[in-house]
């Protein structure tokens, strides 16, 4: 039986949860990880014409993918050093999260926290967190520590738009974030992106309150749903106004 969850609505800088729109939450069917129940309520020709069996979705991955490699190939270089100087450590940040299917990835990033004071990535970075560093505030600010996800994408393990992968175990309100939300493992029917619609809808950041956090996966579940090419563009856009514009993370 899926248990249900404080409807609270929740507005705060433009963050609206989508909670309200589903009248029938409470009966959706929940994925485990290690389980056999994998049932869906999902018509068969609108699963198969889901973001993660689009071949023009794969295109666009694959196209803008390379050409923004080539386009950031300099500033590797200059990212390497800057990350070296600051801090010991290794230059890119690596660990497993989810993917498409509940399966485990591996994913980059430039490492933006003292090696250290990491831990295993349950814990979310907060504002003024004193694990980052001088060059990881920057980098992270502008999103710019992202970048090496672009080869997550030309290995089929991500998506540049999607619901974004989280690290298994981790937290939302201080528990496990698949018993806040008892339909969490749903978002995982998409591969996950470098940015996705929660992100341009204002739901980036900590979880550690149970409204936004619960917010941000019916933002996931709203983009798998009603998935186009068209918002894969729209998504995109925003993000490079929103976060490497704006500077809008931390």
């Amino acid at each position: 039986m899926v248990s249900t969850v404080s409807t609270a609505r929740f507005n705060q800088d433009n963050r609206t949860t989508l909670w309200d729109k589903r009248r029938h939450i409470s009966v959706r069917p929940v994925a485990f990880v290690n389980g056999s129940l994998r049932r869906t309520k999902r018509p068969l020709a609108v699963a198969r014409s889901g973001p993660a069996n689009s071949f023009g979705k794969r295109m666009l991955d694959v196209a803008a993918a390379g050409a923004a490699l080539l386009f950031f190939a300099p500033f590797w270089l200059a990212v390497a050093i800057a990350i070296k100087v600051s801090s010991p450590g290794p230059v890119l940040f690596h660990q497993e999260r989810y993917g498409y299917g509940n399966r485990l990835f591996r994913i980059y990033k430039f490492r933006s926290m003292r090696s250290d004071s990491c831990d295993a990535g349950v814990r979310q970075a907060v504002q003024g967190d004193s694990r980052v560093t001088r060059v990881g505030k920057f980098l992270r600010m502008t999103s710019l520590d992202e970048i090496p996800q672009l080869l997550n994408v030309l290995k089929g393990d991500m998506s540049l738009v999607g619901p974004r992968p989280h690290v298994p175990g981790m937290l939302a309100a201080d528990v496990a974030y698949e018993d806040l939300v008892p339909y969490y493992f749903q978002r995982h029917t998409a591969r996950p992106g470098i940015t996705g619609l929660a992100q341009v809808s204002g739901c980036r950041g900590s979880t550690v309150e149970a409204e936004r956090a619960i917010s941000r996966i019916d933002y996931d579940l709203e983009y798998i749903e009603n998935w186009s090419l068209g918002m894969d563009v729209m998504i995109l856009f925003r993000t490079i106004r929103r976060e490497f514009l704006s500077g809008s993370a931390f």
